[in-house]
């Protein structure tokens, strides 16, 4: 007698990844594999670098949105695509819509930066609506949903969906090929947990000893909440900087990946073999992460592609393991250096805030700088924001400092100044607002 299993099927498996490969395989070029010396010196490991921000859409997200699109029936690709994604998805979308003659209308949040939008036209040429809708990828995915119903048009999920997921998986099977030996540690950034969902899946069942910790903006911490929870919960509140990650509801199916693998939210990494850790990093030690691999390994990564290098500070990285960081995207707009610098020196503490009464009188600048103000400090800011009355004047002074150190004295020089100072904290409203 033949015994049937019941066994449900996996809601993801390595061969589905290695399917995926295999139909993209003429599309997406493999990417480097870089070993950083410098993140080597610094944890005492092997640093490699998985640079998918050299993919031809700046991403890894091409590798989901065709896999998908090229299993399409010849009606559905008739009917054409619609997509919701913070800019880096509906490149991937926009590309495979030019490639297969397929029209697509892509909705985006209102924030994402020019330079993602206007990419997005450019891969999808003349085949492609753009459509800015709302705040946030969740409001846009939102809008996409309704054009599903009303046009009946197939939907490209960004990252909820195994097809998608498993695209985006090959990254997993890529680097495996790349090495000489098993990673010990493969760091991957998450967002809506695409990504994340297919390299664990490929990694526990080809490299089931590789420790894996998965990366996510503290203002965004969407997995990191649906475990807690035991289930996908609805953030309140997202800080949208890292817009590639910034996601209020992990996907149904990476959470279910990630809890059936055994993922656990954690506030530092102790990464064991097969072990699977997930992780929140702060949004200013992330752009300090951006600027460190400009200007070291001449990289431009925008901010979600810079989150797992930005995580190996809050992992304990074995000393000797050989570690892979996935470079997850470059799509970082010029204009937006001013606030990722300034957000770098808020977190390393080399920039502070304070409110300043000044007496209006003749020379309390002056008194300012030479009794506050150190050899070494500089005002980067001075911006009078209230007058009380005539005799003082309230003003917003930046002050940078050259060592986080020097805090101490620049406090202690203004308690002993006679002007009156508030200093203004970072994550208070006042400090939201007047900066």
């Amino acid at each position: 007698m033949i015994e049937v299993s019941t066994a449900p099927k996996p809601l993801l498996c390595a061969a589905d990844v290695d399917a995926a490969a295999t139909r993209i395989a003429d599309v997406v070029q493999p990417t480097p594999l870089h070993i950083s010396d410098r993140l080597s010196a610094l944890t005492g490991a092997e640093v490699y670098l998985k640079r998918e921000d050299l993919q031809v859409v700046r991403s890894y997200k091409i590798r989901g949105a065709y896999n998908l699109m090229v299993q399409l029936s010849a009606a559905e690709r008739a009917g054409g695509v619609v997509a919701a994604s913070a800019g880096n998805h509906a490149q991937g979308v926009a590309f495979a819509c030019a490639g297969m003659q397929i029209r697509g209308r892509i909705y985006v949040p209102a924030s994402t930066p020019k330079q993602k939008r206007d990419r997005i036209r450019v891969h999808g040429r003349d085949l492609v609506e753009v459509i800015a809708v709302g705040d946030t990828y969740d409001a846009a995915a939102a809008a996409a949903a309704a054009d599903v119903a009303r046009t009946g048009a197939t939907m490209v999920p960004p990252f909820d969906d195994p097809r998608t997921a498993a695209g985006q998986g090959t990254v997993a099977a890529e680097l495996l090929n790349q090495l000489d030996a098993p990673p010990d540690l493969v760091v991957i950034p998450v967002g809506g947990g695409g990504c994340l969902a297919g390299m664990a899946t490929y990694l526990r069942e080809r490299s089931p000893q590789t420790a894996i910790v998965g990366a996510e903006p503290a203002g965004a911490a969407s997995l990191t909440a649906a475990l807690i929870d035991r289930g996908p919960v609805t953030l309140a509140e997202i800080d949208r900087f890292v817009d590639g990650a910034a996601v209020r509801r992990i996907g149904d199916l990476p959470y279910a990946v990630a809890a059936g693998l055994g993922a656990r939210p954690v506030a530092r990494a102790t990464p064991i073999a097969g072990g699977f850790d997930v992780v929140h990093v702060d949004e200013g030690a992330i752009c300090t992460a951006i600027l460190e691999l400009y200007q070291n390994e001449g990289i431009i990564a925008e901010p979600a592609g810079a989150l797992s290098v930005a995580a190996l500070p809050n992992i304990a990285v074995p000393a000797g393991a050989r570690v892979v960081c996935l470079v997850s995207g470059g799509n970082n707009d010029v204009s937006r250096y001013g606030e990722i610098l300034e957000r770098s020196l808020v977190h390393q503490g080399l920039k502070h805030y304070f409110l300043v009464d000044f007496p209006q009188e003749p020379g309390a600048l002056r008194r300012f700088l030479d009794e506050v103000l150190g050899p070494d400090d500089d005002i980067a800011l001075f911006e009078y924001v209230k007058r009380n009355n005539r005799e003082t004047g309230a003003a917003l002074v930046g002050i940078e400092i050259s060592t986080a150190a020097s805090l101490s004295g620049l406090l202690d020089r203004m308690s002993r100044s006679r002007l009156r100072t508030e200093r203004l904290e970072p994550g208070s409203p006042a400090y939201r607002y007047l900066t």
